[in-house]
């Protein structure tokens, strides 16, 4: 797993939850898609194809409202870990099983959850993963 070494003075992860809620929407999936891929966030957006997430990030279309709290989501998951690891150990996370969430991947839970009620918990886990170990 290889570290990026980041030096600031705000707290971390504040900056991906202030990107998650502030950014354009078509920034948000631009920046997704740069550090999950487009077809995880094709997945976790709830379309068979990346078309969709092209569309989101050109500003061309949106998603429902669901599907748009599950990608501002993963954002802020995704953010806060790239904070500390590159982009493929991201995707890794999101693609893997993880303990703290009873062994489903945050992919997975983010797709097909409510995304209030699993949000949290997907959050917590990346925290836990970014500054634990």
């Amino acid at each position: 797993m290889a570290k990026a070494s980041v030096v600031s003075d705000q707290k971390p992860g504040l900056r991906a939850w202030e990107d998650s809620v502030g950014l354009p929407f078509s920034d948000l999936v631009s920046r997704l898609r740069e550090i999950l891929g487009v077809r995880l966030v094709a997945y976790i957006g709830g379309v068979k194809s990346t078309r969709p997430v092209s569309e989101w990030a050109a500003g061309q279309a949106k998603p429902g409202e669901i599907e748009r709290e599950r990608l501002q989501h993963a954002f802020h998951a995704a953010a806060l870990l790239r904070e500390r690891y590159d982009a493929a150990t991201v995707q890794s996370w999101f693609k893997g099983m993880n303990p703290s969430l009873d062994d489903a991947s945050p992919a997975q839970l983010l797709a097909t959850g409510d995304p209030l009620a699993v949000a949290s918990d997907v959050l917590a886990a990346a925290k836990s993963f970014a500054y634990i170990g």
